[in-house]
């Protein structure tokens, strides 16, 4: 029989939650180093929209896999997947104690389920496509993948990312990146996810997205913007984080502040719903209580709180 796979824990929940405080606490407690799972930390300078843990509280808990590339590079779930294995491979091996922690829900899934053997991206082939997605809409690209595969429309969530990535490797080879098959995980994870109650998560959307304006979001993203244009093409990953364009336009003075803190809240809010229902129904994760989730990685990591 094959060997067990090494069981890696993770922490996930919706933006804005508190995962990344429970994660510093259960760090300190436990002597745990901390795998961020994060599409946007990953970012040298993207600090303050994405809510990155201060500098004070790195010194206090090793975090890996933050600030690892330019915002004008592209980083994809692929590249993190083997990231996240190798940091976490190494530690077991050094006898440290890694937690997975973040809410981009398909690193996670990936992370847990494996990866897609489809084709690397195309560049060329992948601006083509973006550039029809700007044109044409999301409805009409999904109406292309629903002419010739509709049993592919399931996967495509309305992603426009996955949608891009579909129809890149559909006019390149013939084939859907499913149909390509998977590379198994190198962990076996467990998942423990919490949320609290909608009204709760939504007073703190509300409260994190004036917290950050007021912290400097706005002269982050215009450097952001100085770095890589918005405009450019094929879209820059590090443009996808939410909220950005919104910061660069208070910061240009298109927009006020309630304006810009109102659509970011509202789009936060809608991108937290989405992540619990991801949470629940690709992770197969049960959202528990802050507290319950805590208890219950204790007792995976065999310690109490306090020790």
């Amino acid at each position: 029989m094959p060997a067990a796979l090494p069981c890696l824990p993770i922490l996930t929940a919706p933006t804005a939650a508190g995962k990344s405080a429970l994660a510093l606490r259960l760090a300190q407690d436990c002597g745990l180093e901390l795998i961020s799972a994060d599409a946007f930390t990953v970012y040298r300078g993207l600090d303050i929209g994405t809510a990155k843990p201060s500098a004070a509280e790195r010194t206090q808990v090793p975090h890996h896999l933050m600030d690892v590339v330019d915002v004008t590079e592209n980083y994809d779930v692929a590249r993190w997947v083997a990231d996240a294995e190798a940091t976490a491979a190494r530690l077991l091996a050094q006898g440290r104690r890694p937690l997975v922690v973040g809410g981009t829900g398909f690193y996670l899934r990936a992370l847990t389920t494996g990866l897609p053997l489809a084709p690397a991206a195309d560049p060329e082939m992948r601006a083509a496509v973006e550039a029809e997605l700007a044109e044409r809409g999301l409805d009409a690209l999904l109406a292309d993948i629903a002419a010739v595969r509709p049993d592919q429309l399931p996967r495509m969530e309305r992603n426009p990312r996955r949608v891009v990535r579909a129809l890149e490797v559909y006019r390149r080879s013939g084939h859907f990146p499913a149909d390509f098959g998977w590379r198994g995980p190198r962990f076996a994870a467990q998942v423990f996810a919490f949320s609290p109650p909608l009204p709760e998560l939504d007073a703190r959307i509300a409260q994190r997205t004036q917290a950050l304006l007021a912290a400097g979001w706005p002269q982050e993203a215009q450097w952001l913007a100085e770095q890589v244009p918005p405009d450019t093409s094929p879209l820059p990953t590090a443009w996808q984080a939410l909220g950005y364009r919104e910061a660069l336009a208070l910061a240009q003075g298109e927009v006020t502040l309630e304006q810009a803190a109102a659509a970011i809240t509202g789009a936060t809010r809608r991108y937290a719903k989405r992540q619990r229902t991801f949470i629940r129904t690709q992770l197969g994760a049960e959202l528990l209580t802050a507290q319950a989730a805590e208890a219950a990685l204790r007792q995976l990591l065999g310690t109490r709180h306090g020790l």
